[in-house]
């Protein structure tokens, strides 16, 4: 992997940035958030690709993405569909096999992660280092835009309850906008044993228990525009 991905010689004018998009019902969501994707990894100038998974989507999710690869190029924006929902763990796993670069962001195609807060991700990663930058809503001016009080119980009580029995290191746990380094990720996702929502738990989790540096960036999370969430008490 070092071949096609390896820096460390060349610095960080060769760093590039693959931008993980599981995506599941989001027809509406996709052009927005690609768009949004491409305006600000142009503006700034780094390396990137998008590698949209999409799960069997029935409301033709799949055959937009076929649409935006046609307008930005298949270099940039790559589709690696599965026939059906397999769970987001798995959904890293196949999206981290095509992916060339040696970052590599995750985030939700829902809206409501903005993508201007990756560049405050990658300065954050530059500076200090970093093998994992995550965004939080829990510290500094992050936060919580469109929830009602049941949702808000329901991540603030499993935040809780893990800083309570694991002690991470971490504000927030239940997000799942961040940025990796790949090998990192590559082994997190070996040592991971969760498919579902807990998956982002636990790969905090194992990241302190394997040694790795945790920075946190505050981030403004809006609840989706469109479609429906998918997060449950469970």
């Amino acid at each position: 992997m070092a071949s096609r991905r390896g820096n460390a010689k060349t610095g960080e004018q060769a760093d590039k940035y693959s931008v993980l998009l599981p995506t599941y019902n989001e027809r509406e969501n996709l052009p927005l958030i690609v768009w949004l994707l491409v305006k600000y990894f142009g503006e700034s100038g780094y390396n990137y690709e998008i590698i949209v998974i999409d799960d069997g989507s029935p409301d033709g999710t799949l055959q937009i993405a076929e649409q935006l690869q046609k307008i930005y190029g298949a270099d940039k924006i790559l589709l690696r569909p599965r026939a059906k929902k397999l769970g987001l763990g798995t959904a890293y796993i196949h999206g981290i096999k095509h992916a060339s670069g040696n970052f590599i962001i995750s985030m939700d195609a829902d809206l409501s992660h903005h993508p201007k807060f990756i560049l405050q991700f990658i300065e954050k990663q530059k500076v200090g280092g970093y093998d994992l930058v995550s965004g939080t809503r829990y510290r500094g001016d992050g936060g919580v835009y469109g929830w009602d009080l049941r949702r808000k119980l329901i991540s603030q009580g499993a935040n809780f309850i893990t800083q309570v029995l694991l002690r991470p290191g971490a504000s927030d746990l239940t997000g799942s906008f961040r940025l990796y380094k790949t090998e990192v990720l590559e082994k997190l996702v070996e040592q991971c044993v969760s498919k579902g929502y807990v998956f982002q738990m636990e790969m905090i989790v194992r990241a302190r228990q394997l040694g790795y540096t945790v920075g946190e960036v505050p981030i403004s999370f809006v609840d989706r525009v469109y479609g429906e969430s998918k997060l449950g008490g469970n």
